[in-house]
């Protein structure tokens, strides 16, 4: 195949850090090109193929959906892209991240204060749950 080094999902997977299960849920979402076939029928991938699980590896590591990773990746392959398009993505993303650390944030507080105030002993009443059931109190 054009002297290129072909390996197998397995390898990839290793090379990548991507599972094997992950690699072909990302081909068959279009995230990466179908992958080439040996005569036997097993799945082959060459240094271009690993090059863009890495990508996709690294874009999940930092929280990117799979919609924006498709995005990025269009972006990537295309040499003549704007980073304009890239950045605007990035900073919707933080954007976002610093939304769910606000969420998040919240429920710490929310969570901190109802175990401060449950007794934990041998007792029924318990905020925590009644904060669950949604009773007042």
């Amino acid at each position: 195949m054009n002297g290129v080094t072909f390996i197998n999902i397995g390898q990839a997977a290793k090379q990548s850090g991507v599972s094997a299960k992950m690699i072909r849920h990302y081909e068959s979402m279009g995230l990466l090109a179908r992958a080439r076939r040996t005569a036997s029928g097993y799945r082959v991938y060459g240094p271009e193929d690993v090059h863009g699980l890495r990508f996709i590896h690294r874009a999940r590591s930092l929280g990117f959906s799979l919609e924006d990773i498709k995005a990025l990746l269009a972006l990537w392959r295309n040499r003549r892209r704007s980073s304009s398009q890239v950045k605007t993505l990035a900073t919707a993303h933080i954007t976002d991240l610093n939304r769910k650390i606000g969420e998040m944030q919240c429920m710490v507080r929310t969570l901190t204060h109802l175990a401060n105030n449950c007794h934990g002993d041998n007792r029924p009443d318990c905020p925590i749950l009644d904060d669950l059931a949604g009773a007042d109190g």
